[in-house]
């Protein structure tokens, strides 16, 4: 018997940037709009673009050339950065063939990242031409705060707003029955006469309600890790912080809200007890900051699948001042290693802007816990912010490579929404395009110039890189001056190794070509002597092991 023709497809577009992460890219958003579908007693299937091996190399966009001396050549070395340019995941004509041959009637195509907006909008022509009587919606947070833009599409007949469990059912029965599309919460839409409505975010006020996600309408093969399932879950939607950065905090149109315990349990126990799970990512903006709430969850995955050895991770990261040593503590039992700590900065004035309060008094305490008690912590800090300067960027950098933590450093980009994109706006700093809003490109520069965000990265991976021969228990090479044109790269910590005592001795960062040729990056070199000079008075700390070393 043939499969039956599914009404709706909700579709997962392709990528096109330096790099994707597969645990990250796991279509969850539309798992949940499905389940929702599947309760309204619609057919639905989910095409994952991305769930597949097919890569290919592309040129680097026009837009995109200024990084052609950032990122120009082929570096092997461990202080490499980025250099080809990927489309990652099917073609958009083989996407369009599959949605053509499916029959459906009614397409909804994710559209969360502005980065990627463009990739969305290809997408939704692409099936147009493909599948002309079918209709098209576009969701996600773009469309969310810049519906105009993505109406402004023909191929695009509706833009959903908000949260798509409400909001998609509800479209579909309209379109199926006949009844006013503006009836339909979150609906942004050109009436007959080409004049565009736009309503209001579709707000999900009981998450609970909200049926458990379609999981197994996702492809589970393909984001394995470790020959075990990857999933992902939120517990929580929007923030009650009001950083200038983030585009889902207070004062947004994504009002805080959170489930009950027993709800998040109930999606759990049907990803514990269906699927072979290793690996959960929660990616809620904020998870700990109601500990009771946090610690009653922990303990139940604990008492429940605790011997299951599956581990967990927040990697939208945690608030230090949510956390305690009884919460740190439920959180190992439950199964995290690794704790994403969000830093910022430690600049007063930097942190005003980003209205954060100080939170290096609870991000050391957290520090010594997680040592304390054997588990692994990054450290994430941002730069390239307005108004932010390359001294105090350097400034946090010195002071994470003194704790027991992996840097994690974060190129500021301007999120739709968020108060910082305002900011951005009145400063004339905005990108020109939709698709340079993304931490890879180095999307303003204000007080810090790209080749100085740059350098600041590149000097993040050296320290980090520092801190692993630490934890090895390989001394610190002393500097010493550059006298190879070539370097064999069959070793890669070797050949970092030379690399690094010759940056000790003259501030210049080198990388190697594939074929072990010896280059230098075009960086910011009064930034990185004075980065040598700051780094030699400071103990610096790995990762795995409490011992300290200082630069020879």
């Amino acid at each position: 018997m043939l499969p039956p023709v599914p009404e709706i497809l909700l579709v997962q577009p392709p990528v096109r940037d330096f790099y994707m992460t597969r645990k990250r890219s796991i279509p969850y958003g539309l798992a949940c709009i499905a389940a929702a579908l599947l309760k309204a007693e619609f057919s639905v299937e989910i095409i994952d673009a991305l769930a597949t091996g097919k890569t290919r190399n592309i040129a680097l966009p026009e837009p995109m050339t200024y990084l052609l001396p950032i990122y120009g050549r082929h570096d092997r070395s461990p202080f490499g950065l980025f250099h080809q340019y990927k489309h990652f995941g099917y073609s958009y004509e083989h996407l369009a063939g599959l949605v053509a041959e499916s029959g459906a009637w009614l397409v909804g195509i994710s559209s969360l990242f502005s980065a990627y907006s463009d990739e969305a909008l290809i997408t939704a022509v692409a099936v147009k031409k493909a599948a002309p009587n079918c209709k098209i919606v576009l969701g996600g947070h773009h469309p969310t705060v810049l519906p105009e833009s993505a109406i402004s599409n023909p191929a695009v007949d509706f833009v959903l707003r908000g949260d798509g469990e409400i909001a998609m059912p509800r479209l579909a029965s309209v379109l199926k029955s006949g009844g006013d599309i503006g009836t339909v919460p979150g609906i942004c839409y050109r009436d007959s006469g080409g004049q565009v409505h736009i309503s209001a975010p579709a707000v999900l006020a009981d998450l609970d309600a909200a049926p458990i996600p379609a999981i197994s309408l996702t492809n589970g093969r393909y984001y394995r890790r470790r020959k075990k399932t990857s999933a992902v879950v939120t517990a929580s939607r929007g923030c009650p912080l009001a950083c200038s950065y983030c585009a889902v905090g207070a004062g947004s149109d994504y009002p805080y809200r959170r489930r009950t315990v027993s709800a998040v349990m109930s999606e759990l126990e049907v990803l514990f007890d269906n699927h072979d799970v290793g690996f959960i990512d929660f990616e809620d903006e904020n998870i700990s900051l109601d500990s009771r709430w946090f610690l009653e969850l922990l303990t139940i995955i604990t008492k429940r699948y605790g011997s299951r050895n599956i581990e967990l991770r927040a990697m939208n990261g945690l608030f230090p001042p949510s956390l305690n040593r009884k919460v740190i503590a439920a959180m190992k039992a439950a199964g995290f290693k690794t704790l994403n700590l969000s830093l910022g900065t430690i600049c007063p004035e930097q942190s005003r802007r980003f209205k954060r309060p100080d939170v290096r008094p609870a991000f050391e305490k957290v520090i010594t816990i997680v040592q304390e008690m054997g588990m692994d912590a990054v450290g994430y800090m941002i730069t390239g912010a307005p108004d932010q300067t390359a001294e105090t960027s350097l400034a946090d950098l010195i002071y994470l490579a003194g704790q027991r933590v992996l840097i994690g450093t974060s190129i500021y980009y301007p999120a739709p929404g968020s108060m910082d994109y305002h900011r951005c706006l009145e400063l004339g700093l905005l990108p020109g395009s939709f698709s340079l809003m993304r931490s890879s490109v180095f999307p303003i520069a204000h007080k810090i110039d790209r080749i100085s965000a740059a350098t600041l990265l590149r000097l993040s991976r050296i320290v980090n890189f520092i801190k692993h021969l630490i934890d090895r228990g390989i001394a610190i090479p002393t500097p010493t001056k550059c006298d190879k044109h070539t370097i064999p790269m069959e070793n890669r910590e070797e050949a970092g190794g030379h690399l690094l005592s010759w940056f000790l001795h003259d501030g210049r960062i080198r990388g190697v070509e594939p074929s072990g040729k010896i280059f230098d990056h075009k960086i910011d070199q009064e930034l990185t002597i004075s980065f040598v000079g700051k780094l030699k008075k400071k103990d610096i700390r790995g990762v795995a092991s409490a011992i300290s070393r200082r630069l020879p």
